[in-house]
């Protein structure tokens, strides 16, 4: 299947690769499958493209991807989590003379829109979150640093995203917060699963 943004190819015995334009389509392509029930075992949205593994009928599934209707964004449906954040990460005057303000008004920006978790990856609960305006993206560091410590928020390109658990990471550091985002013991590990909406909220 292609056009409209959306091109399908077989991958491997039993799965299906499906490339779309963004971030955006790619989670609301995985939400609508999920909610339409197309016959897979996993559906995994990255960040152009969802995977649909372990599917038995492979052009069953195709044909019912044909049903998607090009949704432009993700649905706004998710529940909603707030982070309190402590904003004192190395980068902040970095990220102040890219955006052409001051530390304070970055904090102010950071604070004031919501995203979505779109998809994870990298690291067990390490959520990609959209929502970061164009004007405010600030590509990685040159150089990862070796180490970057659990509850960090970090920005990069059109990301924002808390590290889980300590890490290598090139990201932009703007804060940390305390709260726990990947987590064995719990119901649903991972915090901040596809779907979910995500404020941040300064506090000293």
């Amino acid at each position: 299947m292609d056009g409209d943004g959306v091109r399908v190819t077989r991958f491997g015995w039993s799965a299906l690769r499906v490339e779309v334009d963004s971030a955006a389509h790619a989670a609301a392509l995985a939400t609508w499958a999920r909610s339409a029930e197309v016959e897979a075992e996993e559906i995994v949205p990255a960040a152009r493209t969802v995977l649909f593994d372990g599917v038995r009928d492979l052009g069953q599934t195709q044909a019912a991807l044909t049903g998607w209707d090009g949704i432009a964004e993700l649905r706004a449906e998710g529940p909603l989590v707030t982070l309190d954040v402590v904003y004192d990460g190395e980068d902040l005057p970095r990220v102040a003379q890219a955006w052409g303000c001051s530390v304070g008004e970055v904090v102010a920006r950071h604070t004031a829109g919501e995203f979505v978790s779109v998809f994870c990856g990298f690291a067990p609960g390490f959520a990609y979150l959209s929502g970061l305006p164009e004007e405010c993206r600030v590509p990685r560091l040159a150089t990862p640093r070796p180490w970057v410590p659990a509850g960090s928020v970090a920005i990069a390109g059109e990301w924002c995203a808390v590290y889980p658990t300590g890490s290598p990471g090139g990201w932009n550091l703007l804060g940390r917060t305390d709260a726990a985002l990947w987590d064995p013991a719990r119901e649903d590990p991972v915090l901040l699963a596809p779907g979910t909406r995500v404020r941040f909220r300064a506090v000293p």
